[in-house]
């Protein structure tokens, strides 16, 4: 008897342009595939909204909506890779101490120029990865304490895919289109 994909698994994303992941491979093949695949699937969940839809909160009482997923994955990934482990001395994106929501609340600003900066951040944040071992050790600024890629990596795989699961809400809530 072969074994089939539940039907449910079997519906993807319009212009899909996913690779199927890995189930063997280095551990650096394997991190990096997954947080890529969720990268990616971040924006598929995106695609095809209209900008002003992507700013809209869908799901009362929550405030949160794609174009703030998005602008707080920007910072994630530069707050991750480039501030903690990397040690840059570069400002926060749209995080401040007095406005520690400004990420998710306030939306100003183009929702394209928001997709650029997160491009841009992703690319740094591969530049970084590709240059270090998994070993390779930042400071966790908040402990003080060594802070390794891996970690990292761990890390923004599960920041991603938690709000994949939001996006998959908020997706189907603005047009209906699900998919995984």
């Amino acid at each position: 008897m072969a074994l089939t994909q539940p039907a449910h698994l079997a519906e993807k994303w319009p212009a899909d342009t996913r690779q199927p992941l890995p189930l063997d491979g280095s551990e650096r093949e394997i991190l990096t595939s997954y947080l890529d695949w969720h990268r990616t699937t971040f924006e598929l969940k995106c695609r095809g909204v209209r900008p002003e839809a992507l700013s809209h909160a869908q799901i009362p009482p929550s405030s949160l909506t794609l174009h703030g997923i998005l602008r707080h994955l920007s910072g994630a990934e530069r707050w991750w890779f480039q501030m903690q482990f990397a040690q840059r001395d570069v400002p926060h994106l749209y995080y401040s101490d007095e406005d520690p929501s400004q990420d998710f609340d306030s939306l100003d600003g183009d929702v394209d120029e928001a997709f650029a900066v997160w491009r841009a951040e992703v690319a740094k944040s591969q530049e970084i990865l590709a240059a270090h071992a998994l070993e390779d050790t930042g400071v966790h600024l908040a402990t003080g304490r060594p802070l390794a890629l891996r970690r990292v990596l761990v890390h923004m795989i599960a920041e991603y895919a938690r709000h994949c699961g939001h996006a998959d809400l908020l997706r189907e809530r603005t047009d209906g289109v699900t998919g995984h």
